[in-house]
């Protein structure tokens, strides 16, 4: 089989890059052992490394054959991080979705003890959920507020409950807040938050996370739906698409290791 041979300058871009990959997995490396692990010579080794370390990209020791990575390339991945909008990466993904089911799409984050919705794509059915942008619900009783809650510990949650002057309400009865301690330790175990009329009669909602580069709950991604519709392998598909939309949406803002679901 005849082999394709690569330009030299695609071929010294893909070394670069090997060389890059395996600085950033150790703290620091010789170029012996460098050489070794991207199977290159030392003198092409040497070569690049001299390039990346009067642009910045690499540090040396004083006269150690030692070679570690600076924050150069963290402090232009930052950069293009900050031209990321999240309202435009996800109206993308809840368009797709609402073009699919035709269900409500919500984007939220949480502010004090609620949740206020940041985009909105309401439902395509004449029975369906209506919402809109700016709209608040109680954290503690919405499937996305639930997904932001979870991310907390008991401690932060109840101080939270204690410092807050919001009355906390649900169907006229004062919330408990072991009963919901209980229920977010079944979330933060499933991955999702799920309202099951909660807030109101015929309603249905799941809610997903949506992490930032810092693995920090930034908002939540949720699909309402009436009880109507509801069955159980509706139910599995509508969050697994949301899941993968918030997957895709949290990569695009830095998340390196969206949590398994």
């Amino acid at each position: 089989m005849t082999s394709i041979k690569q330009p030299e300058s695609v071929s010294s871009v893909l070394k670069i890059f090997g060389i890059l990959q395996a600085i950033s997995e150790e703290r620091e490396i010789g170029i012996s052992d460098l050489s070794q692990k991207v199977m290159m010579s030392k003198s092409t080794v040497y070569r690049f490394l001299q390039t990346m370390k009067t642009l910045g990209i690499v540090s040396q020791e004083g006269d150690s054959d030692k070679y570690s990575m600076t924050l150069k390339l963290f402090e232009l991945g930052s950069k293009a991080l900050e031209h990321v909008n999240l309202i435009d990466l996800a109206d993308f993904e809840m368009r797709k979705i609402s073009d699919k089911y035709g269900e409500s799409i919500q984007l939220g984050t949480l502010d004090g003890m609620s949740v206020i919705y940041l985009h909105n794509i309401d439902a395509s059915f004449s029975l369906g959920v209506k919402s809109k942008i700016g709209y608040r619900v109680p954290s503690y009783s919405s499937s996305i507020g639930k997904v932001f809650l979870a991310s907390k510990n008991d401690q932060e949650i109840k101080h939270l409950f204690e410092e807050n002057d919001e009355i906390r309400v649900l169907n006229s009865e004062t919330i408990d807040l072991s009963i919901l301690l209980s229920d977010l330790s079944n979330v933060r175990e499933v991955g999702f938050g799920e309202e099951n009329e909660d807030r109101e009669a015929g309603l249905r909602s799941l809610a997903v996370p949506i992490y930032d580069r810092f693995n920090e709950v930034v908002a939540g991604l949720c699909i309402s739906y009436p009880t109507v519709r509801y069955s159980e392998s509706v139910r599995r598909e509508y969050l697994s698409s949301i899941w993968e939309a918030a997957e895709r949406i949290s990569e695009k803002l830095g998340c390196k290791s969206y949590p398994v679901h």
